[in-house]
């Protein structure tokens, strides 16, 4: 029973990882990436529809991104679309697609990427650091009830903490290569 808490709780903090990749995948480093409009969700008759299923996004450029939608009739709605994500990104309506120019990083710009990196990470931890406090509660609760020894118990918190140490310095290694990456120019 302890070591079945123990796999749910590395799998629950493996799943904050992952979740905190696709943050950070979202975060412009100064190079073209489609990832940045994932989140961004076209009016496709009627219905939100995510924009990578509405036309195709390409980088022919380090710093140009062209979205070509498959139906031509929802260019207007599509740059509609990437203006409301606020993402810091002018579209230039070329008729049948849209060519969006990034514009180079300014340092203070950079600045404020990384603080928001570092936001991400700081909410990955304080996820990763609840999973554990929910898995030490699980443990004291066996313990309580009689099903585990004392010193098994001990042992077990020990692992979650150990587990709880690996994840938070994977938030951290992340964290620093992606303020690298931004602030690299």
């Amino acid at each position: 029973m302890p070591d079945m808490i123990l796999m749910e709780l590395e799998e629950s903090m493996e799943s904050r990882i992952a979740t905190l990749r696709h943050d950070l995948a979202k975060v412009r480093t100064g190079r073209a990436n489609p990832k940045m409009f994932e989140d961004v969700y076209v009016d496709y008759y009627g219905a939100p529809t995510p924009l990578n299923q509405v036309g195709n996004i390409s980088s022919p450029e380090p710093t140009q991104l062209v979205v070509k939608p498959y139906d031509k009739s929802i260019v207007k709605d599509v740059e509609k679309a990437i203006n409301a994500a606020n993402l810091g990104v002018n579209p230039n309506n070329e008729g049948d697609q849209l060519r969006i120019v990034l514009p180079a990083l300014t340092t203070e710009r950079r600045k404020e990427l990384t603080k928001q990196v570092k936001k991400y990470g700081e909410e990955a931890k304080i996820s990763i650091r609840n999973l554990r406090r929910e898995g030490n509660d699980q443990i004291k609760k066996l313990e309580k009830n009689g099903d585990l020894a004392e010193d098994l118990a001990k042992g077990y918190m020990d692992d979650i903490q150990e587990l709880t140490d690996k994840f938070v310095a994977l938030v951290d290694q992340l964290v620093e290569e992606k303020d690298q990456e931004i602030m690299s120019i």
